[in-house]
């Protein structure tokens, strides 16, 4: 068992998850088996319930985990799929331990941060390593070095140094910042020597340390920080601003992170020939495409991008494929109400309506959605979106003016929207909904089976309400027809507007999916309806 241990220090934000996936991306194209452990220091169970703005999006796991949005990047980086005890909280550790109190399974010992919680840490790492038959598990400790939260996971992870042996089997990355200060440019060592002071206070001395500057760090800061944090020179690793995510990967790989590893852990009789042939050409369609789109993401999150992260990269990977440069323009659906669709939306060439949940913005979201088919602009509705384009065309198509869903109006008098039968009599709030993944059944006649190119798909659920089905045969005869459907055809999961260009959306979250080399069929679609619809400017 070899674990890889990803810290940070200094400030949040440093993209510890996006160092973490990029490590495992180099490891994977040396031809290793990589898994990946997310670490959450919040005494939530899960992400399940948490606004966006306080942590960005949920993403979701084929299990239906709910979980922190870094596993979306080390499931695209990695093109692998997690389950949900890959991301541990802990509210999962304490409520495991005090359970385990509770059954009298510690045989009348005091309980305490050390050994019970720290052990229970110790042992779903290890569980987890041993279960997924990884060469390697990359475990990134979410916070900052420092924070109180953080203590019992560095604790663990320091004795699981000492457990496994530091020799070979356990490494520890740390990041931190190096700010540029004064008119000079001159690169400031000194956070970034505090933060390993405290991290080697606690008993951890790092093998790696990655410094994030806006700038590449010059050699007299990097010697600075070898030798006061005591790492050999080499292991001390510059990481500007990179012009996309997916750069990084090959920014690690220049400065010889994945041979100091492969070195260090005796991973070489395990490796093969480097081969990152495809991500470089990925990459090099990102940064030098020959055409470019607009695509408006209208939602209630917009003032934070990692509220729709994963549609983000979604329409990046299906930028890639057709080179083509997709600037999202994030658009708050409360703004319509007051500016008016055209002021907003008469510019672009595509129209997504995300996911989401309670009543504010919707209103707006019709708007832009009744906007879009009328004026024949690409549409994409997801989750939500899905059930704003079915109470749009209920209201504007069939002339159902009271259409809603039972969510924002649960006296409504045309609920084309209602409550699952399987979500009734449910009050608690997480891991509740209808989540993971479910397979779905396309019309053959439909553009979504052009897309997927296959009858039978499988894609990730997050929602409580759906299509009333005793609405589908007046909204399929208004054109809103239903070309996908759950396995006993009960749930209705795609739609396709007839006499639209590109007018779809989707109960499930196709993003969630999405990889690069393998962008999401749905978000391929609009970005190719988009550039079609630029075309007939």
């Amino acid at each position: 068992m070899k674990l890889i241990f990803v810290s940070g220090g200094v400030i949040s934000g440093l993209g510890k998850g996006i160092t973490a996936s990029s490590i495992g991306r180099l490891l994977k194209a040396r031809g290793l088996n990589v898994s990946m452990i997310k670490i959450d220091p919040y005494l939530n169970i899960d992400a399940g319930t948490m606004n966006p703005y306080e942590h960005g999006e949920v993403f979701v796991l084929n299990d239906g985990g709910e979980v922190d949005l870094d596993l979306g990047n080390y499931e695209r980086f990695l093109d692998i799929d997690l389950n949900s005890d890959h991301n541990i909280t802990t509210g999962k550790v304490y409520r495991s331990v005090i359970e385990n109190e509770r059954h009298g399974n510690y045989l009348g010992k005091t309980v305490q941060i050390i050994p019970h919680i720290t052990d229970e840490i110790k042992r779903r790492i290890t569980s987890i390593a041993r279960e997924s038959g990884a060469d390697v598990t990359i475990v990134e400790l979410g916070g900052t070095v420092g924070d109180m939260e953080s203590m019992p996971f560095l604790e663990a992870a320091r004795q699981l140094g000492r457990d496994l042996g530091r020799t070979e089997n356990v490494m520890f990355v740390h990041t931190t910042l190096i700010p540029i200060m004064g008119s000079v440019g001159e690169e400031k060592t000194k956070p970034t020597q505090h933060s390993v002071k405290e991290l080697m206070a606690i008993g951890i001395r790092p093998d790696i340390i990655i410094g994030r500057c806006s700038q590449p760090i010059c050699e007299a800061a990097r010697a600075k920080i070898a030798m006061f944090c005591d790492v050999d020179e080499s292991a001390v690793i510059s990481t500007p601003d990179a012009r996309s995510i997916y750069e990084v990967p090959l920014n690690l790989e220049r400065q010889g992170v994945a041979d100091i590893i492969i070195d260090r852990m005796k991973l070489m009789p395990m490796t093969g020939k480097r081969d990152m042939t495809k991500w470089e050409s990925f990459l090099s369609n990102i940064l030098s495409p020959v055409r470019e789109v607009t695509i408006a993401v209208v939602g209630k999150y917009t003032s934070l991008a990692d509220s729709y992260l994963s549609h983000i990269e979604a329409l990046t990977h299906a930028g890639s494929e057709r080179k083509c440069k997709v600037n999202v323009r994030f658009i708050d659906s409360d703004s319509l109400l007051s500016e008016g669709p055209a002021s907003l939306l008469s510019d672009v060439h595509g129209v997504l309506i995300p996911g989401g949940f309670g009543n504010r913005g919707i209103e707006g979201k019709i708007e832009a959605t009744r906007y879009a088919r009328e004026n024949k602009i690409p549409f994409l509705g997801v989750c939500l979106g899905f059930q704003i384009a079915t109470i749009e065309i209920a209201r504007h198509v069939l002339g159902l003016k009271d259409a809603n869903s039972t969510e924002f109006d649960k006296d409504t008098q045309d609920p084309v929207i209602c409550l699952m039968h399987e979500q009734e009599g449910v009050d608690d709030m997480g891991a509740t909904m209808r989540l993971g993944a479910q397979n779905v059944i396309l019309d053959k006649e439909s553009k979504a089976y052009g897309l997927y190119g296959s009858e039978r798909i499988s894609e990730r659920h997050r929602h409580r309400y759906e299509v009333n089905n005793g609405y589908v045969d007046q909204l399929e005869s208004a054109g809103w027809r239903f070309v996908g459907r759950s396995e006993n055809g009960d749930t209705m999961e795609v739609g396709q507007l007839e006499g639209h260009p590109f007018f779809m959306a989707s109960q499930f979250h196709p993003e969630f999916k999405s990889r690069p080399m393998r962008p999401s069929p749905l978000h391929l679609g609009l970005v190719d309806a988009a550039i079609e619809y630029k075309g007939s400017e």
